[in-house]
């Protein structure tokens, strides 16, 4: 094997595929990037068992010749050391030539490498997700998905399944949910393509925090494939698979009240700016606890105490407050994160009760679900 190619691109497709690949797995040749060279162009392949990437690099794009072929063939080289060479490359091209023994010599100007290779059909076969069927989703809006609902997936793997984000696609409405047992975050949005299926499925956080990372927002549309046990978004040069998690999702319909005894409306910036700064007190309190009394004149108190360095005090103006007196307390870093998904709009808080969890929504939301956040309380009144 051997060819010549854009230093630039070649960078861009290494760092693509490096995401997926783990120092951490237990088998060895899942620590190298695999390199395939054919009549069409370069793929570089990059997999930790439960993520694979795949990135692919054409031999001419735009009428601009990127890649110069004069054999063709496959490696497996240590991502580590092949990615800190590349990046450190003087020259525009890059010659790689793969000799006896899968010794791989890698020249650019005047530096030149000697990498010792592995044979590429000894790297696992990427899984097969053919069979299913294609869904396409904005890449703002899949970002979006991402961004409001991953934060609240679980850290801890006591129940694996809850650290991935449960997506519900029926009746042509993709619903994401991901929650902890303390929080919950929720995104609805429609869908452009015509699904006569229902789907109920896992995805690792993991994965999705990982493609939201390369995700362009260039591009207009990605497209989804759902077949054995595994999920693949197709973009134009990129193929991204990741492994579906097993078992059940807990019906977290359940946890959102139906109920409400008061109702308070407030700017979700100020209101994230005055818990961020209770926060810094709080923060030495293992719960990081922030509480939340209501005034008469449609303030609310902000409160943080840790005996062992002070207290703090901020009353925040809301737009509008209804219903019974509220005196809550809850984690302070639940709800920035949660305020975060707002993106600086008005919210409506719903409380139904002291010791209920109480939910975040926008203002207008002409949807309940098209966007929403889940508090459990945190008991200290």
């Amino acid at each position: 094997m051997k060819f010549v190619i854009e230093r630039d691109r070649l960078v861009q497709a290494v760092n693509e595929v490096t995401r997926a690949i783990s120092a951490r797995t237990t088998i060895p040749i899942l620590t190298g990037i695999k390199i395939v060279v054919n009549d069409e162009g370069v793929t570089l392949t990059g997999s930790d068992s439960d993520i694979s990437i795949e990135a692919f690099i054409p031999l001419i794009e735009n009428d601009e010749v990127i890649v110069e072929v004069e054999s063709f063939g496959g490696i497996v080289l240590q991502s580590k050391y092949f990615g800190d060479i590349v990046r450190r490359l003087p020259e525009e091209n890059v010659e790689i030539e793969v000799t006896t023994n899968y010794q791989t010599n890698i020249s650019s100007g005047q530096a030149s490498f000697t990498l010792n290779g592995l044979d590429s059909m000894e790297y696992p076969k990427l899984p097969e997700v053919t069979d299913g069927k294609n869904i396409k989703i904005p890449i703002n809006v899949l970002k979006n998905i991402i961004r409001q609902t991953v934060f609240a997936v679980s850290a801890i793997e006591v129940r694996p399944v809850l650290t991935g984000v449960n997506w519900i696609i029926k009746d042509n409405k993709l619903s994401a949910v991901a929650t902890d047992s303390h929080r919950l975050a929720l995104r609805e949005i429609p869908l452009e393509t015509n699904i006569d299926e229902e789907y109920n499925i896992v995805i690792p956080g993991k994965s999705l925090a990982e493609l939201n990372k390369i995700l362009d927002d260039a591009s207009e549309s990605i497209e989804m494939t759902l077949a054995n046990n595994q999920i693949l978004f197709k973009l134009k040069d990129l193929l991204f698979y990741s492994r579906l998690l097993e078992g059940s999702y807990p019906d977290t319909s359940r946890l959102i009240p139906t109920d409400t005894k008061s109702e308070l409306v407030i700017n979700s910036r100020a209101f994230l700016q005055a818990i961020d700064r209770a926060s810094l007190l709080a923060r030495e309190n293992r719960n990081n606890v922030i509480k939340l009394m209501t005034l008469e004149n449609g303030q609310v108190e902000v409160s943080s105490n840790s005996p062992e360095v002070g207290n703090v005090s901020e009353n925040v103006f809301s737009q509008s407050f209804t219903g019974e007196e509220i005196k809550i307390s809850f984690n302070g870093k639940y709800m920035m994160d949660a305020l975060r998904a707002f993106e600086g709009d008005d919210i409506q808080i719903s409380f139904s009760g002291t010791m209920r969890p109480f939910v975040l929504r926008p203002k207008d939301a002409t949807n309940p679900n098209e966007i929403l956040q889940l508090i459990t309380p945190v008991r200290t009144y």
